[in-house]
């Protein structure tokens, strides 16, 4: 029960599913890897998303982790079935609880979804509606410009805005009542997609309901850490840690040191 939960993505993204982690299970030890040097997935060959993916949960593996989240959509697609087959602990990732929480917000049932290219191109999340909701109308778009922003640091500010609202452009004209921020690295752009959809669009993240799934799952396994003590929680990224710090601590609200990590190479 003092094992810690192991959480990966594919950068800075994943802290924000860590933020509701830490805010709902705050007794609860938390490792997290992010990819930053071999970041973005979303445009990678499937492949590609699939080998680097499984270095990371090799990484947690050897963490001794009671659970491992898949805090990325992409790498969710591509490999949380496989995840759940070959190991021997729970394996979580976000489409399922983000679905799950679009579905109950919208009003009109006509829900957007945006994502990397993998992860809009999966289907994943469009299947996943379907199968809480059924009959729905799901407008998709993949957002390519929007995790190389975040991992930059560039979260607000003219240009930034200027690339959001042409981005999203094609989805201006839906009846969307409800858009899901299909990659975990959005929600750290959410005040400026907000401002661009307006206000009568609900944005969903899908780091509370994530977190949700996780304490139930604990709880149902008997896997809680319910000693009272302060978790000491570890940070470990795989390109430079500094833009990795600075995003890190002023998103979690505490100071981040994280360690780098060395990985197999790159191909741009």
């Amino acid at each position: 029960m003092k094992r810690a939960i192991g959480v990966l993505d594919s950068g800075v993204g994943g802290l924000t599913v860590v933020k509701e982690l830490m805010r709902q299970l705050p007794k609860e030890e938390i490792i997290y890897i992010g990819d930053t040097e071999r970041c973005p997935y979303g445009p990678r060959p499937h492949d590609e998303i699939e080998a680097y993916t499984w270095e990371l949960i090799e990484f947690l593996l050897s963490k001794n982790v009671k659970m491992i989240v898949i805090a990325c959509n992409t790498a969710t697609a591509v490999v949380l079935k496989e995840a759940r087959k070959r190991l021997n602990i729970p394996v979580i990732g976000v489409i399922d609880p983000g679905a799950r929480a679009a579905v109950k917000g919208t009003r009109n049932k006509h829900i957007g979804v945006i994502g990397t290219k993998m992860t809009i191109e999966s289907n994943s999340y469009e299947t996943a509606l379907r199968h809480v909701a059924g009959e729905i109308d799901v407008y998709s778009l993949a957002c390519p410009p929007f995790v190389p922003l975040v991992e930059a640091g560039e979260l607000d500010g003219e240009r930034v805005r200027t690339i959001v609202a042409e981005t999203i452009r094609p989805l201006q004209s839906s009846e969307m009542d409800t858009l899901i921020l299909g990659c975990t690295h959005y929600p750290l752009l959410a005040p400026v997609i907000q401002d661009v959809v307006g206000p009568d669009v609900h944005l969903i993240s899908s780091g509370d309901e994530t977190a949700l799934e996780v304490a139930a799952i604990l709880d149902f396994k008997e896997l809680e850490n319910d000693l009272d003590t302060v978790p000491a929680h570890q940070f470990y990224a795989t390109g430079d840690v500094v833009i990795f710090d600075r995003l890190a601590t002023e998103w979690l609200g505490q100071p981040v040191r994280a360690e780098k990590v060395e990985v197999s190479g790159v191909d741009a």
